[in-house]
């Protein structure tokens, strides 16, 4: 068996109306599963490859599966908004329990076929031109009576008490609120697995059914789907991609210069992928700890069991500790991972150019710093590329990638070849100061600065952010940060769009009391032993201080706003900016910086990116908003011609033809209630 189950493309054709849905009941309890699973013969599936959602759900219906070791199996379906609809709900728990079955389904887990023969979910593991043979000899074994005849859907050993699945949905649903207050998709999955476990398996497949015909036409489904093709539109990039016109070169040993948080990050990264790394520090200790840090997060994959110990110590053992250049003279690429610092970065390519061959990679983790200003002082602007990674490195899945008029396409193929290696999603950006991501974001947290400075709590407007769906409102993550790289990065953004910047003096004031953020304990939260972030309220001083030296005064319309008014005040700035960004050709596409935004900046999928659920707005709304508060507040909520254009013609940001409108003020309701 080889299947990706649904075509998700029929799915937005239902969506769309262009192709006609099924009745209910039709997937889950009339078609093929229940089929094979009462057929008169034997059926055994043969995995080999992927058995991903429908795929697994009839592998689950056959009476004995068997994989090879790497097959992919799982249920993914929740990532394009619905639930398993051909009985993976009810038949998932009944071969491997109900707590494995609740993580594989809610997280979309994807797991390999050794682990699914672990768990009881196959029967066997054979090799790949052994399987088709060890499939057949076990429906003879089955049909002669010499393995048991096992329908799915009757077994009940793995699934225990039903006061302890009780206290297993009662604690998965507390997890799902946890992680999203207001998506109600894993909700409405426990209910459809519940049912089968109260009620019986056939209770649940026809629950399962309805459920998921309602899930295919709801806000989050569309806008999930909307997530899936947005990913597929990243790749390729014409005349630069890893199968186009400019071939990537055979990268085998990197350097990393910085072993912080973010460069020991991108170490792990690369040797976890089996590069040969080279880690470059300015002294003994910082080499030790930079070192320690990496051993820390393989140590973390360990206890997780992602590697065993002999693996460990293979992947550690690709990364060597250097004081200085010389060992740069064979390196295939260097990655810059040092602090905000235009200075510093300069010095480090100057060195860079001297020490390393001459078709080496030279890629900066700035987030911030235009490149043309990094390269200043060498003469291979054409090997400069940015390579912004998000913290933590090793974990975090996008990857920005930013080139110049000047950086050659075989620069950014081998880029993206790395990436493709390491498992990041790569997002290609032009040149510019903030580049994409950092753009998209700035005006989020100046907003929030602003707000702040005139009256607005802290504490609301991170935890309106937090409820829409995000993960970290903009002072958490601020904290998170630290004061010393946002400063740098906001002088920066101050030197290329001075006229729509707000200046708030309430950062740097902490800084100076070394209130730095999470790092130091304490920030816009104070932080206790175990890293939980609490309010504190000592910074209402440093906020009194700050509107005093801007002169700022108390705004009692700011200060009583809704949760959608503050939504509204933190991310249509961002939306503005991103609408400069299209319009600049920073970005090629609005659905890449959905994509970023959700993989960057932890704006939630299930509402389908930032430019995606702008459009669920409309244009013209974001428009008039903005426009009363530039004149009332002033030239940083001005909008933006490219978004007065598409709100004057009624146009969208993303793609007309992917768009579901809905009324906006029911949208806007639904964030909070």
């Amino acid at each position: 068996m080889l299947s990706g189950g649904f075509d998700i493309g029929g799915l937005r054709g239902i969506q769309e109306g262009k192709i006609v849905q099924p009745e209910t009941g039709y997937l889950a309890v009339d078609l093929i599963t229940g089929i094979l699973e009462d057929s008169i013969k034997p059926m055994v599936s043969a995995i080999n490859g992927l058995a991903i959602g429908g795929g697994l759900e009839i592998s689950m219906a056959c009476h004995a599966r068997i994989s090879t070791s790497t097959a992919d199996i799982g249920l993914p379906e929740l990532t394009v908004g619905v639930i398993p609809g051909f009985g993976g709900t009810q038949r998932l728990p009944r071969l491997i329990g109900l707590s494995k079955a609740l993580e594989m389904i809610l997280t979309s887990k994807i797991i390999k076929g050794n682990e699914a023969h672990r768990l009881g979910l196959v029967d066997a593991i054979a090799l790949p031109d052994e399987l088709l043979d060890t499939a057949c000899r076990w429906a003879l074994d089955i049909a002669e009576s010499r393995r048991p005849w096992i329908k799915t859907l009757n077994q009940s050993d793995k699934l225990g008490p039903l006061d302890e699945a009780r206290n297993i949905f009662d604690s998965a649903r507390a997890q799902a609120r946890k992680q999203s207050a207001y998506n109600q998709l894993p909700l409405d999955c426990i209910d459809v697995i519940e049912e089968g476990i109260v009620s019986g398996p056939l209770a649940g497949l026809w629950k399962e059914a309805h459920t998921f015909q309602k899930l295919i036409f709801s806000d989050e489904s569309k806008n999930l789907v909307h997530v899936f093709f947005a990913r597929q539109e990243i790749l390729p990039i014409p005349g630069i991609n890893c199968s186009g016109s400019v071939p990537p070169r055979e990268i085998n040993k990197i350097a990393v210069v910085g072993g912080g948080r973010m460069g020991s990050g991108i170490v792990t990264a690369l040797i976890l992928s089996n590069f040969h790394v080279i880690l470059k520090e300015i002294d003994d200790n910082f080499l030790q700890e930079g070192l320690d840090r990496v051993q820390v997060n393989l140590r973390n994959r360990l206890v997780e069991g992602k590697l065993n110990p002999e693996e460990f110590d293979k992947t550690f053992s690709l990364l060597t500790g250097v004081l200085d250049y010389q060992s740069f003279k064979d390196v295939d690429m260097v990655i810059e991972a040092v602090s905000e610092d235009v200075s510093l970065k300069q010095q480090i390519f100057v060195e860079l150019e001297k020490y390393c061959p001459s078709n080496c990679v030279l890629a900066t983790t700035t987030s911030a710093i235009d490149l043309n200003l990094i390269g200043e002082k060498i003469n291979c602007s054409d090997r400069i590329i940015g390579a912004h990674f998000f913290s933590p490195a090793q974990i975090m899945p996008l990857l920005e990638i930013v080139h110049t008029p000047k950086t050659s396409p075989e620069i950014i193929a081998d880029l993206m070849n790395v990436a493709a290696k390491i498992q990041k999603i790569p997002v290609t950006v032009r040149n510019c100061t903030g580049f994409a991501v950092s753009r998209m974001l700035f005006p989020c947290t100046q907003s929030a600065l602003f707000l702040v400075d005139h009256g607005l709590d802290i504490y609301r407007i991170d935890n309106a952010i937090t409820k829409f769906g995000m993960q970290m409102g903009p002072f958490r993550l601020m904290d998170s940060i630290g004061f010393g790289d946002a400063i740098a990065i906001g002088d920066q953004f101050l030197q290329s769009f001075p006229k729509r910047c707000f200046k708030s003096m309430l950062i740097p004031l902490m800084f100076e009391d070394k209130r730095t953020g999470e790092a130091t304990g304490k920030g816009f939260y104070s932080y206790d032993d175990n890293g939980e972030a609490n309010p504190d309220h000592e910074i209402q001083n440093y906020i009194e201080k700050s509107r005093n030296i801007s002169g700022t005064q108390l705004d009692p319309e700011i200060v009583n706003l809704s949760e959608i008014e503050i939504l509204e005040m933190l991310l249509f700035p961002a939306i503005n900016e991103a609408c400069r960004i299209l319009e600049e050709g920073i970005a090629a596409k609005a659905s890449h910086l959905d994509i970023a935004s959700i993989m960057a900046q932890g704006f939630p999928s299930f509402r389908g990116g930032a430019m995606f659920w702008a459009d669920s707005l409309g244009t013209g709304y974001i428009h008039t908003k903005l426009e009363n508060w530039a004149k009332k507040y002033g030239n940083f909520f001005e909008p933006s011609s490219f978004l007065a254009e598409r709100a004057a013609k009624s146009l969208a940001l993303v793609s007309i033809n992917n768009l579901f409108i809905c009324n906006k003020n029911i949208l806007l309701t639904k964030c909070f209630n």
